[in-house]
């Protein structure tokens, strides 16, 4: 049912007082553009980091509004997130460096997330609020030493937000629009989303609640008739207390809720079919410093349930467990180290529960050299319940010139990974195999980072990416069409570049863009386009309006169209999006967006519907 009381009710709630007024939220300190941490853990300024790292600031995450966290990384270098483009409640496939799902790792707040239920073992990014998130940074590459299972071709590092400043205070997030195709331009309303941010601190208690709501309607998953609505809810509560200058503790529960329709795969058309997941998650970090060093503790709890309601009905029930323990130790500021066990324990209900565990202790060097010279290296035991042991490691090493207030930056490294497993592949419904072994994925990585002041910072990064062991779904009989999954006797390699330009080149105005090429002599896999570019202009007038304008190209795709069971070429195409913000005072401010401005049609999945010229309408509101 469309709730259309949505928006007049917020609107009511914004017109009461709450607590005394609050400044604007300033961003961190420690500038997003300036220091990294996804790569060693530590806060170390981006010169100093071998990789580079993408950082997408509060700022950034306010200056596109009304788009979800899936548009907004997708519009950063190396990566495609297929399906932000078709109906809200579409699966996502998140393609890095020619890889697929179950290579790209998910952390929030420290945590890997990840569902033990899905055949690829992923996090849904759909579930993301946008604006219950503080800021995002994405390490490319093989990163397991630090972060284990699944971190082959990126990690997505998610912060969540925190109460920050004494006293009371909150946000009121909400904004409606379209939901159309590109044949179909009546510009009903039919998106509505809201989220209230409530935080308040005092001395050593802070204390954050936030409960969001989205609903989407009117567009049809499959090309056809009937539309498919989408619902999610979202709340979270963080209580941090802090006993002493050393000790610290966080508690965290996170709530999601998705409800989605969609339609029959095959063959592809209308149906009445819906899906359903509940995610509860439940978290305790803490932190005590000393001299030089700090031991950290991350626990959480995550119980997942997926149901499917269509011809072939099925649901799952699943839970996990992590533990993180670390401990980090400066040595004469110049060497930084990381000692840490990382423990998961996974469960799935499917016919009878089945679970599998690792538990890998790690170490991690990061040395930050006086004459420009540093060194990020480490190396990680992964222990799994299934297949045993498992051996990984990285060499990171960079060079630094200082030039003026900017540096020239070489940077080179060599690191493996591995992707254990999941249950569904182990003990699932469809083509199980106790005897998989995990997948070890090499990456090789050469490039330089030119950064000229604050007004220009250029990076180009050549990569070279092997995958063994690679775990297919393949037919073992060709006569009744059995099909198991099993690792290939080959070895597939991908390569390419990652060129990033971000420029100032006049007071108030930004320019960023990026390229990636991604290629690879057996093909690469379905809808992963070899070239794509995104362009970004960003202009403020004065310190309240901010106008916005993207460009995105994606080449040549290949996909497989399942009524000839045929290969078939998905067209080129190139979007424009322009966003509109303007703060009224600081406590209230609105935005404007439309998206594929020119309404370009294009195909991002074969007899799919995908998005058209749409438009929506926001605002904030701080109390």
């Amino acid at each position: 049912m469309k709730n259309y009381f949505l928006w007049p009710t917020v609107t009511v709630l914004l017109c009461a007082k709450v607590g005394a007024q609050q400044e604007q939220d300033s961003i961190n300190t420690l500038q997003l553009d300036e220091v990294v941490v996804s790569d060693s853990r530590f806060q170390l300024k981006r010169e100093n980091s071998g990789k580079t790292v993408v950082s997408i600031s509060q700022k950034e995450l306010e200056q596109n509004q009304g788009r979800s966290i899936a548009e907004i990384i997708n519009t950063k270098s190396g990566i495609e997130i297929n399906g932000t483009r078709s109906y809200a409640g579409q699966n996502l496939s998140t393609y890095v460096r020619g890889g697929n799902n179950r290579q790209v790792l998910v952390i929030i707040d420290g945590i890997q997330v990840s569902d033990p239920s899905g055949t690829s073992a992923e996090y849904d990014l759909r579930l993301l609020n946008t604006s219950q998130i503080e800021s995002i940074e994405i390490l490319k590459g093989a990163a397991s030493t630090l972060y284990g299972n699944s971190a082959a071709t990126a990690v997505i590092n998610i912060t969540t937000k925190q109460a920050k400043k004494e006293g009371l205070s909150m946000d009121v997030i909400s904004s409606m629009g379209t939901n159309q195709s590109q044949d179909d331009q009546n510009y009903n309303i039919s998106d509505f989303s809201n989220t209230v941010n409530l935080s308040a601190k005092n001395g050593k208690l802070t204390f954050l609640a936030s409960g969001g709501h989205q609903f989407t309607d009117e567009l049809s998953a499959a090309i056809g008739t009937e539309a498919d609505a989408l619902s999610r809810i979202d709340g979270n509560v963080k209580i941090g207390y802090q006993f002493s200058r050393r000790f610290n503790i966080t508690a965290s529960a996170f709530y999601n809720k998705l409800n989605s329709d969609y339609d029959n795969g095959f063959p592809i058309e209308d149906a009445d079919f819906s899906f359903t997941s509940e995610q509860s998650r439940f978290g305790l970090a803490s932190t005590y410093g000393y001299e030089k060093g700090s031991v950290h503790v991350n626990v959480a709890y995550n119980q997942i349930d997926r149901s499917f309601i269509s011809s072939f009905p099925a649901a799952y029930d699943s839970r996990s467990i992590v533990v993180d323990v670390f401990n980090k130790y400066t040595f004469a500021e110049k060497i930084y180290t990381i000692v840490g066990l990382n423990y998961i324990d996974n469960q799935t209900l499917f016919s009878e529960e089945q679970n599998s565990n690792t538990v890998d202790p790690y170490v991690n060097m990061v040395y930050i050299g006086d004459d420009g010279i540093n060194l990020n290296a480490g190396v990680r035991l992964n222990n799994h319940s299934n297949y045993g042991s498992n051996f990984i490691y990285n060499i990171n090493p960079s060079y630094r010139i200082n030039i003026n207030s900017g540096y020239l930056k070489f940077m080179g490294s060599y690191a493996t990974s591995y992707i254990a497993p999941n249950l569904s592949q182990l003990y699932g419904p469809f083509g199980a195999n106790k005897d998989l072994n995990p997948e070890e994925d090499t990456t090789l990585e050469g490039g330089l980072e030119f950064k000229l002041s604050d007004k220009f910072t250029m990076n180009a990064v050549y990569f070279n990416r092997s995958e063994d062991d690679r775990i297919e779904y393949v037919t073992i009989d060709p006569n009744t069409f059995e099909s198991q999954y099993r690792n290939s006797a080959n070895t597939v390699h991908f390569n390419g570049v990652e060129v990033g330009f971000s420029s100032k080149p006049v007071k108030d105005f930004t320019l960023d863009a990026n390229y990636t090429l991604t290629s690879s002599k057996k093909g690469l896999a379905l809808r992963v386009p070899k070239n794509k570019a995104n362009v970004s202009l960003g202009y403020s007038i004065g310190v309240k309006t901010y106008v916005g304008l993207t460009y995105q190209y994606v080449s040549n795709r290949t996909d497989t169209d399942f009524a000839t069971f045929s290969e078939v070429t998905l067209g080129s195409f190139s979007l424009a999006n322009l966003q509109l913000k303007h703060d009224f005072s600081n406590r209230f401010g609105a935005f404007i967006a439309v998206d594929n401005i020119l309404n370009e049609e294009y195909t991002e999945l074969v007899d799919y519907t995908t998005k058209g010229r749409n438009l929506r309408l926001g605002f904030k509101m701080s109390l």
